[in-house]
């Protein structure tokens, strides 16, 4: 190659990579701008807990490690708050989508729910019920939605859970892949079979595609299915009584992004949540660290700011509209002090 063919090559070299930097960085630059546009402004003060919070709590509330001192301090915790309904891991589910008895899955179920209705009276108690979805032939160590019988063994666990005690069913089963019509196949029967026995049904999902069919690109990219479309949100929520939006685990660096981001999720929920179902939007109630989640940006006072405005924009008068805290366990006295503060105190208390 002669020295002009070679100039040639880098200069064609130099101008492939300013195009491939200025196609990577101006969409990003963008992106993080519209966030930190999301989390300027006033959240309008009617823009508060509307007494249809829930808190995620773990097992050790049924398995024996608490009692009644710590029902107490849970009432003391929550009782001036709008937390209504308190989803208590009693499974996980094992593979086939059945469910040990009560007395190994959940031993003191019964003791909690009276305890609860005892000194909380106005609060739920639904069994949080998950397992892993694997979706590969062969792929093992997961539930497979596509396996007819593991659906039908899940209806099941949920009438179990009914018969003993609990006020709903609560599924959180991940990853779950966007338009996953399997996944509404199992809705279609869960539904029905909770209200049968009066209970209550609640899912927590994914969070809404923040650009449109983003969840296809991470896909075919990445191989990680982060997100789910507005239109297979909307399919979920029309079919069960609350929806909780896990908007945590975001990856976004700094407290300004992640607010912009629950803001811009919670419009997209709003606006493909019908009026009839309870819409949760998630709190990090957590501080681990890592890729996916970082603990100095993803805070309750960032998200509760980012709820806030995304309802004072959207949809203000929404009634079914609350928060879910996740988890119990790994809160901080600052976390429910920025619940408290923001979002959770009742008027008046």
């Amino acid at each position: 190659m002669t020295a002009t063919a070679r100039k040639r090559w880098l200069r064609a070299g130099k101008w492939a990579a300013w195009l491939l930097a200025v196609l990577i960085v101006l969409p990003v630059t963008a992106a993080a701008t519209a966030l930190r546009v999301g989390y300027a402004g006033t959240a309008a003060p009617e823009a508060t807990t509307r007494g249809r919070d829930a808190l995620w709590l773990g097992h050790a509330w049924v398995d024996g490690r608490r009692d009644a001192s710590d029902v107490a301090a849970l009432r003391r915790r929550i009782g001036d708050t709008g937390i209504r309904d308190l989803y208590v891991h009693a499974g996980p589910l094992e593979h086939d989508g059945t469910l040990p008895p009560a007395r190994k899955a959940y031993p003191r179920a019964r003791w909690l729910i009276a305890a609860v209705h005892r000194e909380l009276p106005e609060v739920r108690v639904h069994a949080w019920l998950g397992d892993r979805l694997v979706y590969e032939p062969g792929e093992r160590g997961g539930l497979r939605l596509a396996d007819a019988g593991a659906r039908k063994a899940i209806v099941a666990s949920a009438r179990q859970v009914l018969a003993d005690g609990f006020a709903g069913v609560h599924l959180d089963v991940e990853p779950l892949h966007s338009d996953n019509p399997d996944y509404l196949r199992l809705l279609d029967r869960l539904v029905p079979a909770v209200h049968a026995q009066g209970g209550v049904f609640s899912v927590a999902v994914h969070q809404i595609d923040p650009l449109p069919r983003l969840h296809t690109v991470s896909n075919a990219v990445t191989g990680h299915r982060k997100w789910i479309s507005q239109r297979f949100f909307g399919q979920v929520a029309r079919r069960v009584d609350q929806i909780a939006l896990m908007s945590y685990d975001t990856a976004l660096p700094t407290e300004g992004l992640y607010g912009g981001y629950v803001a811009q999720q919670t419009r997209l929920a709003l606006e493909a949540t019908p009026e009839g179902t309870d819409l949760l939007m998630g709190l990090p109630f957590f501080h681990t660290d890592g890729m996916g989640h970082h603990a100095s940006a993803e805070t309750v006072r960032a998200a509760v700011r980012g709820i806030r405005l995304g309802l004072t924009r959207e949809d203000l008068g929404r009634k079914r509209f609350g928060t879910a805290l996740y988890v119990d366990f790994a809160a901080t006295e600052e976390d429910w002090s920025a619940y408290g503060r923001g979002w959770g105190e009742r008027k008046g208390s």
